[in-house]
């Protein structure tokens, strides 16, 4: 169990929120996501890190049954999907907001963030400013609830409009909301998402356009990044530009080459999160997340082995 204090009082708290997002936004002027040598007497990829994206395995449990399940499954984070039961959205006031962070405070589960639908692939600028908005509301309540960042996506290519007018809007979109998120010590990931979007020399190309150095990508598992070249040179063509999170599903699913992807971010030195977005059913959540994050401990110490 956590041996965090539980009677944080609120002059503490927000001293301490200070402090943190100080030293966030001092990160974000360096530069995020720079993935350097491994700490001397560790293994490459050993500081990376399991947790939970709530999209369906955790989509029904309130914030307290959350927390308590991702300790008892050792899932050590959570990226909150915002519309799901925990209830952490937007439209919460101050108080709630000072509420969700305590929680997270107040146990061993880290707030990675808000997990949102936001995306700048449309045409109609109204949409598009609508999205922005968005985006920034929850960008807000991150910062406001202890989180990090937020993921948000592109989700397309409009037909009737030219691709590169369109991931050049993406682009440009994602350096307005970086800019916002820089100044409250967030990050933006953006989630390798939607139809032609998937495919990753099309994310290159938006990320072309990206200059904010806290906007980073969200490697998703999509059976997309084998297509072309294969797997090893689309992570190759936009590792550079990797954010802190990576979305993967079930571990023993065959159809997707978890064991050699993570090879290549242990060979990377990756640091960040690696998120179970899983989508099977079964009978017992906590147990199948638990028995995830050892196929995924087992996975690290075996691509360790064969990266040395």
């Amino acid at each position: 169990m956590s041996s965090k204090k539980t009677d944080v009082s609120r002059r503490t708290f927000l001293g301490d929120s200070v402090k943190a997002a100080a030293g966030i936004a001092a990160g974000s002027a360096l530069g995020f996501y720079n993935f350097g040598n491994a700490t001397p007497g560790k293994d490459p990829g050993s500081k990376m890190k399991f947790g939970l994206v709530t999209y369906l395995w955790g989509k029904d449990w309130d914030l307290p049954t959350l927390i308590r399940n991702c300790e008892t499954a050792n899932a050590m984070g959570v990226e909150l999907r915002v519309e799901h039961a925990h209830g952490v959205h937007a439209g919460m006031n101050k108080r709630q907001r000072l509420e969700v962070k305590l929680r997270f405070e107040n146990s061993p589960i880290t707030n990675i963030g808000m997990g949102t639908n936001w995306a700048f692939h449309y045409p109609d600028p109204e949409r598009l400013k609508k999205e922005i908005q968005g985006a920034k509301d929850y960008i807000k309540l991150s910062s406001d609830t202890g989180g990090s960042g937020v993921k948000v996506k592109p989700n397309g290519l409009p037909e009737e409009i030219p691709p590169e007018k369109t991931m050049k809007q993406i682009g440009e979109s994602l350096n307005f909301i970086g800019k916002y998120a820089a100044d409250l010590g967030q990050v933006i990931r953006v989630e390798v998402h939607g139809r032609d979007t998937q495919q990753l020399p099309n994310m290159k190309k938006i990320f072309d356009h990206v200059t904010e150095k806290n906007v980073g990508m969200c490697w998703n598992c999509n059976r997309q990044d084998l297509d072309g070249k294969g797997l090893e040179y689309n992570f190759n063509l936009v590792k550079d530009r990797f954010g802190d999170t990576v979305h993967v599903r079930e571990f023993d699913d065959p159809n997707y080459p978890y064991q050699k992807l993570l090879e290549m971010f242990v060979e990377m030195d990756y640091d960040g999160w690696i998120l179970l977005e899983a989508r099977g059913n079964v009978p017992d959540r906590i147990k199948a997340i638990a028995k995830q994050q050892e196929l995924f401990k087992n996975m690290v110490a075996k691509a360790q082995a064969n990266v040395g």
